[in-house]
């Protein structure tokens, strides 16, 4: 139950899914630049050992003295580790390859699958006054995507539009599964997000008929295109939203970001 001493209370979001090269760091990164324009404080978390949301949002390498490493094993603080990016109203607390050893590291910690939970449910985030915190995790379900599943509210799964795409799926629903039962009953699945989505493609819009088939009102009504300005964007260090304001990738964050505010502002009101 949430702490009613507290100030704020964030959603926290768990940007997952196991499989690599699906969307998931370029949803991050530009869910979260789509927030902060609507006026929302966000916090992006950076659990992935690559860095790619951190190198994304043009956080060097140099500049990551304090790192989500830091905060799970308990040297720092979240809002001593926050970083606020160009971006008006997004913070991220960065990532570095010293994430790779965790599985090793953290093994003999009784803990070991609440340190983020912990970390982030701090009493001090409350001087970051956030409405979202969104957790980029690494392409497979290891321990730190264990501690975000567990740390998270709900769960949205970046879904690319190829082939046996909801067959990937079924690890994932497996490792939530064992997490509600173990550590998180609360987690839910805010919403599977289509990405990579080509109008044009006979398969593109086969796996969306499926996975709106199958997974119903899960599947969000906003798909994200297949879209070069997202793939861009990145390597000058901005969010698509900054570095093509009216492409169509940053249309459909933009879309996305207003429909998961619209579903939560539904669900409150149920």
């Amino acid at each position: 139950m949430p702490d009613v001493s507290r100030l704020h209370h964030p959603r926290i979001i768990a940007i997952a899914n196991q499989k690599g090269g699906v969307g998931k760091t370029t949803t991050t990164i530009n869910l979260a630049a789509a927030l902060a324009e609507l006026g929302r404080k966000v916090l992006i978390v950076d659990i992935d050992p690559q860095g790619n949301a951190s190198t994304g949002l043009g956080v060097e390498l140099s500049d990551r003295d304090v790192t989500t490493y830091d905060l799970m094993i308990g040297d720092s603080l979240p809002v001593d580790a926050a970083i606020q990016t160009k971006v008006a109203n997004l913070a991220i607390i960065p990532a570095t390859t010293d994430l790779s050893s965790a599985d090793i590291e953290l093994i003999s910690n009784e803990k070991r699958s609440f340190l983020l939970h912990d970390a982030l449910r701090q009493p001090a985030m409350d001087k970051l006054a956030l409405d979202y915190i969104l957790i980029d995790c690494p392409p497979s379900l290891n321990i730190l995507t264990i501690n975000a599943l567990v740390a998270a509210d709900s769960l949205i799964v970046p879904l690319q539009s190829e082939f046996f795409a909801l067959e990937g799926l079924s690890q994932l629903m497996l490792t939530l599964r064992e997490v509600r039962q173990s550590a998180n009953p609360r987690l839910k699945i805010e919403g599977i997000a289509l990405t990579m989505y080509d109008s044009r493609n006979n398969l593109s819009q086969q796996v969306e008929a499926d996975a709106r088939d199958n997974l119903g009102d899960l599947v969000f009504r906003t798909v994200i295109p297949r879209n070069v300005r997202l793939s861009e964007a990145p390597s000058y260090a901005m969010t698509a939203l900054d570095y093509d304001s009216n492409s169509k990738g940053s249309v459909a964050y933009r879309d996305l970001a207003a429909e998961l505010i619209a579903r939560e502002t539904k669900g409150a009101a149920t």
